[in-house]
């Protein structure tokens, strides 16, 4: 059925004997109109030319506005007809009204990069950020919008980002989940209806693949703690290193962030960065040799430990992870020549301390206990993670077999 679009008095004056001055859209024979917010007489409406007539004192102005309003209705009507034909006259008027739909992909991606900034959730931000420009990128519209995003286009775009970025399986994966995010966004606020959703069941399905985690043994560590060839560079690299390693895998931001005056009564009392919670832990002997070796260049007891942050802005986010990421990068230097020098044949990065404390502990504690140390919110993601390290049922299972 032909739907039209037409501006019209409506024969339905207000109190003060006025009409309105109304966008009418009819589809299937059903009316809906869309109020311009104007009231004239009868006798100014030329009905013939449905335009205001001349001897009206703003006939000019609003003969405007309904020439912009038509062209606006029609517009949003062509581009609904051409995805949806069966859409109802007032799903167009709402349409027309509010226009949700005009958001893109690239609209509602900025609105949730600007969140992320305002949250102060950079490390997020900086991640999110590639993800969201390589849809932009691959979708190749500035204006991209939601019901483009289908299996077929995700189905592509899995396939680019593994040719043409080269990036992992693992990485796949977080591309998918920012794209989910904002397309959940997209339905709450109306822009996409749920009927286009192409995540779920018999869709696309979003499955972390499973990754290697590898820790140092502790006769590793000990090589480490134990070296006497390292330069000036490669120790501190170390200290920062076994540092973290002795409260079990401490973020590399929040060891640079730690300062004397959150030791106290023998212990370590801070804030993780991550997800704000509150920790205190013992300080252990080997953490106290390590920190004596920068007493000499405390200024004060609000100082911090390491020498990394000393001169960053505290007041910028954005200053304290550029020179976190910077330090990161040094510390994996010196750690792949400290690796090479102890003659330990794995990767050791910073993340790694946080692997080597979940190897060495292996199935000695108790997984509630495990769960503290990690500071995770969930224990179902403290045995997860853990299960990466645990191979005592496996290997009795083994041997019960093939042990004769």
């Amino acid at each position: 059925m032909a739907t039209s679009v037409k501006v019209l008095l409506r024969n339905k004056p207000n109190k003060e004997g006025l009409y309105p001055l109304v966008v009418r859209i009819i589809k299937n024979r059903k009316p809906s109109y869309i109020y311009t917010g104007h009231y004239i007489d009868k006798k100014y409406w030329n009905e013939a030319e449905r335009k205001v007539r001349k001897s009206h004192p703003n006939s000019a102005r609003l003969n405007n506005l309904i020439a912009a309003k038509l062209a606006e209705a029609n517009k949003r009507l062509i581009d609904l007809q051409s995805n949806d034909m069966e859409i109802s006259s007032q799903q167009i008027k709402k349409e027309i009204k509010n226009p949700m739909n005009d958001k893109s992909f690239n609209e509602l991606g900025q609105e949730y990069l600007n969140e992320l900034e305002a949250n102060n959730k950079l490390n997020q931000l900086s991640a999110d950020k590639v993800r969201v420009n390589y849809v932009i990128e691959f979708g190749k519209s500035p204006a991209l919008s939601f019901r483009e995003i289908d299996e077929l286009f995700i189905r592509k775009f899995m396939s680019y980002l593994k040719t043409e970025k080269g990036v992992s399986q693992r990485s796949v994966v977080n591309n998918l989940v920012v794209i989910r995010t904002l397309f959940n966004r997209a339905i709450r606020n109306g822009v996409v209806e749920q009927k286009y959703y192409p995540f779920g069941k018999g869709k696309i399905t979003i499955k972390f693949p499973e990754s290697k985690k590898v820790g140092l043994s502790i006769e590793e560590v000990q090589a480490i703690e134990t070296s006497d060839k390292l330069s000036p560079q490669e120790q501190h690299a170390r200290n920062v290193w076994l540092f973290s390693f002795y409260f079990a895998g401490m973020r590399v931001g929040d060891v640079l962030k730690t300062k004397w005056s959150d030791i106290y009564d023998g212990r370590l009392h801070y804030r993780m960065n991550k997800n704000n919670k509150l920790l205190s832990l013992q300080l252990p002997q080997k953490a106290i040799v390590i920190i004596e070796q920068y007493r000499d260049e405390q200024r004060s007891n609000d100082d911090f430990i390491f020498p990394e942050m000393k001169k960053a802005n505290l007041d910028s986010p954005k200053d304290i992870l550029a020179k976190t990421k910077t330090a990161t990068k040094k510390f994996s230097k010196y750690l792949a020549s400290i690796a090479t020098k102890c003659k330990i044949d794995k990767k050791i990065t910073m993340h790694i301390a946080r692997h080597t404390f979940g190897n060495i502990s292996g199935d000695k504690i108790p997984i509630q206990t495990l769960q503290k140390l990690y500071r995770h919110s969930n224990i179902t993601t403290t045995i997860n993670y853990q299960a990466n390290f645990t191979h005592k049922d496996e290997d009795e299972a083994l041997n019960a077999v093939v042990d004769f």
